[in-house]
């Protein structure tokens, strides 16, 4: 096949973004908070990410020819797994094989370079809600984008579910097969976040491929009307706690009710460990909550994603794959309004741990708990 006859993709990898998450510190913006994630022992997952979705793509390889950044930010995994690519020039780029060296200019000068061409047919961006806010203050409505999920929080509407998902938006895009709509491009102020505070904004709008199985839903918040079903949710929570078990509190006001009737102080946007009723760590990563659950009787409780669906892998990296293993998927509790639930497409909750194989174990039916006296079933798919 002739170059002239392939479809021409572009293909921006955030290669920071997702590092601040299972070492609990909710995202990666600044460089500080990059070096402080690195001492902390995160790595880098945007990696993995791009290959789990080229890996999918491989059905339809020889048809593809990428524009790309060079070295980490596209260039190095594309030759990696030997797609066709060729890659944009700038002087910005002259220093780019360490991730330290890039920044948010990086993705938007190159998303700015990428949307010149009249051959473009699809930006992808592997990155988070940031990552998708660059993209937006070079590309807006311009060219079609879609980001492949990458990032801590993702609140976006701008996403896949996660890069398998991705790839069949990919090729029922690339053959007309679904169409474009205008996203969300939502994203929080970081440092209020790690307050305990959701400072959500609107930021824009990318034109996006969609198709209802596979993009992902922007996220809404819990309205005022569900606080009593919060606490009536509490109620039969706490009548349920059993003696001498860990209990892992994931994050959301949901979660936080059973605290508060507890009368114990909960990390609002973080992981807790509560034990006989009363909190005795407070706002943990991966490696703390490992340490902690080694050899003891542990469950987690844990609402979902208002809107999106997703149990684990927004919002909650702190839940890695090494703690869930550790975790009877029987020992899941997990709770949720019914607002919440009658708002997520056809009640099918969501998992992205970040490892596929995990997930697929995962799957299946789960009890809900959304009232004092009332049990939905669920899958989780």
């Amino acid at each position: 096949m002739s170059v002239d006859d392939k479809f021409i993709l572009g293909l921006i990898i955030n290669p920071i973004s997702g590092m601040g998450g299972s070492v609990g510190l909710k995202g990666t913006d600044g460089r500080d908070i990059l070096l402080k994630a690195i001492k902390l022992g995160a790595k880098p997952n945007a990696f993995i990410r791009t290959r789990v979705l080229l890996h999918e793509l491989y059905s339809i390889k020889s048809k593809l020819k990428f524009i790309t950044c060079p070295g980490i930010m596209g260039e190095n995994i594309l030759r990696e797994m030997d797609f066709d690519y060729t890659c944009i020039e700038h002087p910005i780029f002259s220093r780019i094989d360490d991730i330290l060296n890039t920044t948010s200019n990086h993705t938007e000068i190159a998303a700015e370079i990428m949307k010149k061409s009249n051959k473009l047919k699809l930006l992808l961006f592997v990155g988070g809600d940031g990552t998708a806010r660059n993209i937006v203050n070079s590309v807006g409505n311009e060219k079609p984008c879609l980001g492949i999920p990458a990032g801590v929080k993702i609140f976006s509407s701008a996403f896949s579910i996660n890069p398998k998902a991705a790839s069949s938006i990919i090729i029922q895009f690339l053959y007309d097969e679904i169409p474009l709509r205008k996203s969300k491009v939502l994203d929080i102020n970081e440092n209020e976040y790690r307050k305990g505070n959701l400072d959500s904004k609107l930021y824009g709008y990318l034109l996006t491929p969609y198709a209802p199985d596979f993009s992902q839903t922007s996220k809404i918040g819990t309205p005022v009307s569900d606080l009593n079903n919060q606490e009536r949710i509490a109620e039969r929570i706490i009548e349920i706690l059993e003696k001498d078990v860990y209990y892992l509190l994931g994050p959301g006001t949901t979660i936080k009710a059973i605290t508060d009737r507890l009368n114990q102080m909960k990390t609002l946007l973080g992981v807790d460990l509560l034990f006989n009723k009363k909190i005795h760590y407070k706002d943990l990563n991966e490696r703390q909550i490992l340490k902690y659950i080694e050899g003891n009787k542990v469950k987690i409780i844990i609402s979902l994603i208002g809107h999106q669906g997703f149990l684990f892998g927004r919002g909650n990296l702190q839940f890695s794959p090494k703690v869930l293993k550790n975790i009877n998927p029987q020992n899941l509790i997990i709770v949720s309004t019914k607002f919440k639930l009658q708002n997520i497409a056809n009640q099918i909750l969501r998992i992205d741990t970040r490892d596929p194989e995990l997930d697929d174990t995962m799957k299946g039916l789960y009890r809900l708990i959304v009232d004092y006296d009332e049990i939905q079933i669920c899958r989780v798919d």
